[in-house]
């Protein structure tokens, strides 16, 4: 490898570990604020919206993975970046949310509700997990480093689809019990 193209890696791995970092630490912070911003009604339809994001990011990730199979890389790449931007849009979504209002408690009981808390520690915990896997992801395909990008996609497409698919459906649980 030309030291070059060494010094350009070490930028970019650099700048994916401060990201893989940075995201989640600023969601907890956001999420701890007590005091929140008040954006207006509007903001009672994002749960929703964040649903519909991650229900279209599930189903991008599948086209995605069927499309590569297919050995159709321009439809893959398209449908992976698009996939990478909705991840970007719910997360601003998500933290604007979270800034105007309280968290929801979880009304459910018997056993849907260790159902409930298992779909959510997990989905929390992978959610921060899979920023720097699909963050060198992306990197390592839109560099032409096809195998390490393969290496990262084995471990970044599962957490990420069940990442999106456990968040419409610690949604589609929790919606029940929002009060705006």
């Amino acid at each position: 490898m030309q030291p070059a193209l060494i010094a350009d890696e070490r930028k970019a791995s650099r700048i994916i570990n401060i990201l893989a970092v940075v995201i989640p630490v600023a969601v907890a912070v956001m999420l701890g604020i007590r005091l929140k911003v008040d954006l207006g009604s509007w903001t009672n339809n994002l749960p929703f919206f964040n649903a519909v994001i991650n229900s279209l990011t599930s189903v991008l990730l599948i086209a995605g993975l069927y499309f590569i199979r297919q050995k159709n890389v321009t439809a893959h790449r398209i449908t992976m970046l698009s996939a990478f931007v909705l991840g970007a849009v719910f997360l601003v979504s998500y933290i604007l949310y979270h800034i105007t209002h309280t968290s929801t408690p979880f009304g459910g009981e018997g056993w849907i509700r260790p159902v409930y808390y298992f779909l959510l520690i997990s989905h929390i915990v992978l959610s921060i997990v899979v920023v720097w896997f699909v963050l060198r992801a992306v990197y390592f395909a839109l560099s032409g480093q096809i195998a390490r990008h393969k290496a990262t996609v084995k471990w970044a497409y599962p957490i990420w689809l069940y990442v999106s698919l456990t968040g419409v459906i610690v949604y589609a649980m929790i919606a029940p019990y929002y009060t705006f």
